[in-house]
This record gives structure tokens, C-alpha cells and sequence, in this order.
């Protein structure tokens, strides 16, 4: 979850509390746990700005997310300085914020990769990221942060992906912007106990989750992931996935096979207050509209 408390209280907290909420027992034994928030602000919802319609201009597809009950918004890597202070009028006409990034790199130009020019180009990517994210005012930028491969072992996508991203910390904590990794399909960090473990390494505030509620469905379970991951969660993407014998799919949120009160109940537990955005195929207003009340009902659990 974004908590600017923990950041300044960061150096203080003790071996221990950086496992908290992972299950894994400290030196001195005791397992460490963090402590939920009595009353958290509420979570936030979200819209990829890709799931807005792209014939519209960017003002029109704010006022549109606003419209259909979005509070926030999920921008993408921009590297034209002119388109990105177009779409921060937007954001600002619209009276909808930005609240992060997704970094549009890091798939094609992995931080695992063995050659040198396309680590290059992915931090550019998330460099770049970054600094959107600080003009528009988000709080993080999403990152995968490697792919297991034939040829890239777990193993070298642990330390070159861990290692690449130790560069980026500086510039992160200066514009004051999260790293959140996320789990995705790329056969890496595929448990929760190891991504926490991954995100403790850093030792740094300004490397966190970004928890992905469908990715995990395939082998295993969202509310074990929230648990385990804890006060790690900077933010959350949320869709359903189906599985029907060997077929399986994305669908919309509701109609896949999340168990949706236990997601709410372990981020209740956690004390969660972040935004929870979606991360669906494009659509018109109605289908727009339809996705937010689906967030209402099954996310936060208001009709």
C-alpha cells in the first residue's frame, strides 16, 4: 500500500518487521506481522487508460473514466514530451488524476536480458516512466522486472533483474516515485513467500508489489498472496480469470473463479488503502460503466 510514514520511518524498522505479513520467522523466532490500519482510507478506483476508447481524444477519455465512476487513472510510458503534457491537461481538465504508470518497456527489453544494449533500453524505458510518473503526480510505476527463458536461467533473471533495478532506486526516491514489481506470467517469482523475499532484498522503501489479483489464479491463491505480501502492496490490478478443464481465459471481474469476499477480507486484514485498477480489454461507455459497478460489488463490496 503508498504509506509516506513508512518511507520516513524506513531506517528504523528491524529485521524482523521487513518480513512481516510473509510468514517468515526472524532470527529471534518470533514471525513478524504487520499491524492492519483501524480505519483505512478507502481503495481507490482505477482505469488503464488503454481500456478507454482510443478514437476519443485524451480530455474526452478522462471525462469519460470520470463519468462512469473511475477515480483514478493507470497512464502508460510516454516518451514525447508534448503528448505528455497533453495528457496532463487532460488529467487536470478532467479533475481525474493519474495515480501511476505502466512501463512499456520491459517485455521487449527485459532487465534479465544477457545483452547489455537491451538492458540499456530498458532502464531508458523506466527511467522515462519515472519522470512521467512525477509529472502527472503518480505514486509508481509498474515494472516486470525479468523473464525466465530457454536461455535466461532463474537464477541470472534474480541477480541481473535485482541488480539493474538497484540503479534505478536513486532516481526513484528522488522524484519520489514506488518501483512496484509485479508478478506476471514470465515463469519468475512465482510464489508469494519468494516475492517477498525478492522485495526484501532491496532493503528500500521505494521498491514494492504491484499485485496482480488474476495473475495468480493459475497456481494460486489471491488472498494467500495479500496476506503473505502485506504492507509490501503498493497497489493492485484486478480482473478474473476462468479455467474450464485445460481452457482457460481473463473474463471480466465476477465471473471467474476469484474468490472475491476472501480478497476483500485479506485486504481488510492488511489494511489496505491504495487503488485497485483494471486491467480489461477496451470498450464503449456501457461496457465502461459496467466494469465500475463490478469493482463496486466485487472489489470493494458496495452495491
Amino acid at each position: 500500500m503508498a504509506n509516506d510514514s513508512s518511507r520516513r520511518d524506513f531506517l528504523k524498522i528491524s529485521a524482523g518487521a521487513l518480513l512481516a505479513g510473509s510468514g517468515i520467522v526472524s532470527p529471534s523466532g518470533a514471525t513478524a506481522e504487520a499491524a492492519p490500519a483501524s480505519n483505512p482510507p478507502p481503495i481507490k478506483k482505477g482505469v488503464l487508460i488503454s481500456m478507454l476508447p482510443k478514437n476519443l481524444s485524451y480530455l474526452d477519455r478522462f471525462k469519460l473514466a470520470r463519468a462512469v465512476g473511475f477515480e483514478v487513472v493507470q497512464a502508460e510510458t510516454v516518451s514525447d514530451p508534448k503528448e505528455a503534457e497533453d495528457i496532463l491537461r487532460a488529467s487536470q481538465s478532467a479533475g481525474l488524476p493519474i495515480d501511476s504508470v505502466m512501463n512499456m518497456a520491459h517485455w521487449k527489453y527485459p532487465l534479465s536480458s544477457s545483452d547489455p544494449a537491451v538492458v540499456e533500453k530498458s532502464l531508458d524505458g523506466m527511467r522515462t516512466s519515472l519522470h512521467n510518473a512525477k509529472l502527472w503526480g503518480g505514486g509508481a510505476v509498474l515494472l516486470v522486472p525479468g523473464v525466465v527463458t530457454p536461455e535466461v536461467t532463474y537464477r541470472q533473471a534474480w541477480t541481473r533483474s535485482q541488480k539493474q533495478i538497484r540503479k534505478l532506486i536513486p532516481l526513484a526516491e528522488r522524484l519520489q516515485v514506488v518501483i512496484a514489481i509485479e508478478e506476471v506470467w514470465n515463469k519468475f517469482l512465482l510464489s508469494p513467500l519468494e516475492m517477498a523475499h525478492y522485495l526484501d532484498q532491496f532493503q528500500s522503501p521505494w521498491v514494492e508489489s504491484w499485485f496482480d489479483v488474476g495473475n495468480v489464479v493459475l497456481y494460486g491463491y489471491p488472498q494467500d498472496w495479500i496476506h503473505t505480501l502485506g504492507h509490501r502492496i503498493n497497489r493492485l490490478h484486478v480482473k478474473d480469470f476462468k479455467m474450464v478443464k485445460n481452457c482457460y481465459e481473463w473474463v471480466n471481474i465476477g465471473e471467474g473463479a476469484i474468490d472475491w469476499p476472501a480478497v476483500r477480507q485479506a485486504l481488510a486484514d492488511i489494511g489496505y488503502h491504495g487503488s485497485a485498477t483494471c486491467e480489461l480489454p477496451a470498450g464503449d461507455e456501457a461496457y465502461l460503466r459496467d466494469v465500475s459497478r463490478r469493482v463496486d460489488q466485487y472489489v470493494l463490496g458496495v452495491s
